[in-house]
């Protein structure tokens, strides 16, 4: 977490720097001047990503009004993966059981957390007309539902050591020792479990799009997923009733409007 951090204050302190150096007119052509569309508000817009946080990464799509020059309301999905506390990879290079899939030890639960709400940014600085960074702050909050798939292992069977059986993951009959490696993903679907939620975010996006019709972005800040029933991912330890990240997002996309 604390590489994590390091990384996102450095892309807030280039982007404070990449907005100061763009202010100087000269390194700009004539031609990438936009004059008209600096004086037209584009209402909608639309835009996608990747996204990084502290427990995994994953993917953010979102919709976007803008009120007015200053004001800008968003919808968003997002779709990421939870790691579990100190997770432990066991046979990533064939160490214990050759030609076996490496899997975690002792996880529970493959768990993915969905995410879908409202949010709104607002305007903390103006991009001059030729280009530079344009930063808002932003906050958002929705629903947040935690999807838990049960972990199946191969497992050698006890009294004949010629056959491995795909079985659920047991804490305490299953260890090292008897666990060949991995099973097939889809083995155990029809076990999912789902655990509804709520989350809240805020951060500040750095737009550095050259183009009012464009977007580019990075955004950083903090978040939390909150849930009534607590996730299980890993044996052996507390059940999260929270997960609380630092997260960073990348996207592009376009502004339109429609006569």
């Amino acid at each position: 977490m604390k590489y994590f951090l390091k990384i996102t204050l450095l892309i807030v302190v280039f982007g404070m720097w990449f907005s100061a150096s763009a202010q100087n007119d000269d390194e700009v052509s004539f031609e990438e001047i936009d004059t008209i569309l600096n004086k037209v508000i584009l209402k909608k817009e639309i835009s996608g990503g990747v996204m990084l946080n502290t427990r995994g990464w994953g993917f953010v799509f979102r919709k976007g009004f803008n009120e007015n020059a200053f004001r800008k309301n968003i919808w968003e999905v997002e779709v990421s993966g939870i790691k579990g506390d100190k997770q432990v990879r066991v046979n990533f290079y064939g160490a214990y059981y050759s030609n076996a899939n490496s899997y975690v030890y002792g996880k529970l639960n493959k768990v993915y957390d969905v995410r879908t709400g409202l949010g709104r940014q607002h305007r903390l600085n103006t991009k001059p007309y030729w280009g530079g960074v344009e930063v808002r702050f932003a906050y958002y909050g929705g629903i947040s539902i935690a999807i838990a798939k049960p972990i199946y292992l191969y497992i050698i069977n006890q009294s004949s050591y010629n056959t491995i059986e795909s079985e659920k993951y047991d804490p305490e009959v299953h260890f090292i020792e008897n666990i060949y490696g991995r099973a097939p993903f889809l083995d155990g679907v029809d076990e999912t479990k789902f655990y509804p939620g709520l989350y809240a975010k805020a951060g500040l996006n750095f737009e550095f799009g050259q183009y009012k019709t464009s977007i580019k972005s990075l955004e950083a800040g903090v978040m939390i997923d909150g849930y009534a029933i607590p996730v299980p991912i890993m044996a052996f330890r507390d059940k999260h009733y929270y997960f609380l990240n630092l997260y960073l997002n990348f996207t592009f996309g376009k502004r339109y409007n429609k006569f």
